[in-house]
């Protein structure tokens, strides 16, 4: 069966979700595992229904859309948004995708054997100030975001953005009711400093005074 028309985009969309997953979550987690004896998968936190549980499945429902909205374009049964459908705006999220992609990769090395997906509450890990964590409080956040925003645009239909829209607010869950103050339990003024100088996604923006 031939491809339709306009398939090669959605195709090209789901290439770049295939690399960003077995690079950020496949590789890096056999990594994790190599070096540590966990793949430091920590799994949803909270109990069902809580804002920390919403945060967690919410994050899924983002990446599972970021996979049917090119599949959906693919077979027609949704079509991109009128004023986002342009070449040169899908090869601009391309190339956000493919530097959210790099971003997230160098971050997580940058993060080293304290990379976690997820939180445990009775575990201590290094807080990690150097490199790009010294910039940003939360660069694997922000490249994931990068990462979201740019395969939004590759196929700019009503279900990708509208999970480019929930990975941003669910992230800003995770980030503010589960990992900042489970970070504030665990390393208490060491953080609070590193609240008061480095930005929460971008640099200067997100301090806490």
């Amino acid at each position: 069966m031939r491809l339709q028309e306009g398939a090669i985009v959605p195709v090209v969309a789901l290439v770049l979700f295939a690399v960003f997953a077995a690079l950020g979550f496949g590789w890096r987690s056999w990594e994790q595992r190599r070096r540590t004896g966990s793949t430091g998968f920590r799994g949803v936190s909270g109990r069902l229904g809580s804002a920390e549980w919403f945060a967690g499945v919410g994050f899924v429902v983002a990446l599972a859309a970021a996979v049917i909205a090119p599949v959906l374009q693919l077979v027609g049964l949704v079509s991109p948004v009128g004023v986002l459908h342009a070449p040169w705006i899908q090869t601009t999220g391309i190339v956000i995708a493919a530097i959210g992609i790099a971003a997230t990769v160098y971050a997580q090395v940058d993060m080293g054997d304290s990379w976690r997906i997820g939180v445990d509450p009775s575990e201590t890990t290094t807080l990690v100030r150097t490199g790009v964590f010294g910039w940003v409080r939360n660069p694997i956040f922000t490249a994931i975001i990068t990462f979201g925003f740019g395969i939004a645009l590759v196929t700019p239909n009503l279900v990708a953005l509208a999970g480019f829209l929930l990975l941003t607010a669910t992230i800003e869950l995770q980030v503010r009711i589960v990992e900042e103050p489970y970070l504030l339990t665990v390393h208490g003024d060491a953080y609070r400093g590193y609240l008061a100088n480095v930005g929460r996604f971008v640099p200067g923006v997100g301090v806490t005074r």
